[in-house]
């Protein structure tokens, strides 16, 4: 049973992907919702097809403090009461090894994956805790806690994701706001790996070949089940993977003998 319903919550990241299906379950609560994003067609989109509840589309790159800094201060009154902010804003890109990686790549993660959510909450919490009700959420990632080959800046970050929501937390002791990492494994149906592979369909396709991961829905149920538990119960963290993953043993590179 639903104990608390958020009266507005700030998705970042919200056109497609996991946003879009945590966008469609807080709509399906009676939320007003704020929709980040980078392009207004796709959120314009979004908001024509969830439940009718007022909305309200904000266009900028995640990537740039200022342009986030003029989102948050230009909220509308009816939307200016961030409850919950859903970090979702996030990507990876590439996959070989860290030394044929580009900077490029890796600062773009770096920007949206760090730079860009804490960017966000920094902007949020003070009128959190003016008001007295306040939720954090972040989407990390198992990538942060499973480092694998491939992963270096991806999984550095996510792992930076988890500690800094923890330390949050910590410094947040005495006050109502809530922190909340949610990790999801391996989930298809969003077009994160087409994004890592560069539009590269059939790539990506192989990374979900033969399995049955996870759905943005089941990330989606987890954000909202968080979120609306009573405000006495923080969730610190959940990690969440399909039943065709787990975590393995360490690799060990053995010489020929």
């Amino acid at each position: 049973m639903t104990a608390h319903v958020p009266q507005v919550v700030f998705i970042t990241g919200a056109s497609g992907g996991f946003g879009a299906a945590i966008a469609y379950r807080f709509a399906a609560l009676g939320c007003r919702l704020v929709l980040a994003g980078r392009r207004a067609e796709r959120l314009q989109a979004l908001a024509a097809g969830l439940p009718p509840v007022p909305t309200h589309a904000v266009v900028f790159d995640i990537r740039d403090p200022a342009a986030v800094t003029r989102a948050f201060e230009s909220l509308p009154a009816d939307f200016a009461g961030v409850e919950v902010l859903v970090n979702n804003a996030g990507l990876a890109l590439g996959n070989g090894p860290a030394q044929q990686a580009a900077l490029a790549d890796w600062d773009q993660m770096i920007d949206t994956n760090i730079r860009g959510l804490v960017t966000a909450t920094r902007l949020a919490l003070p009128a959190m805790i003016a008001r007295g009700r306040g939720h954090i959420i972040n989407i990390g990632s198992t990538a942060g806690n499973y480092p694998y080959p491939g992963g270096h800046v991806y999984c550095a970050s996510k792992a930076f994701v988890k500690q800094f929501s923890l330390a949050l937390r910590a410094d947040l002791l005495g006050t109502p706001i809530r922190v909340t990492n949610i990790e999801p494994g391996l989930v298809g149906g969003t077009g994160f790996s087409a994004v890592r592979f560069k539009g590269d369909q059939d790539r990506a396709a192989q990374v979900y070949a033969g399995t049955t991961p996870l759905l943005p829905e089941d990330v989606a149920e987890s954000v909202v089940w968080c979120a609306t538990l009573p405000l006495r119960v923080n969730i610190n963290r959940i990690e969440l993977m399909p039943v065709s993953q787990a975590s393995g043993p360490l690799a060990v590179h053995r010489a020929v003998q």
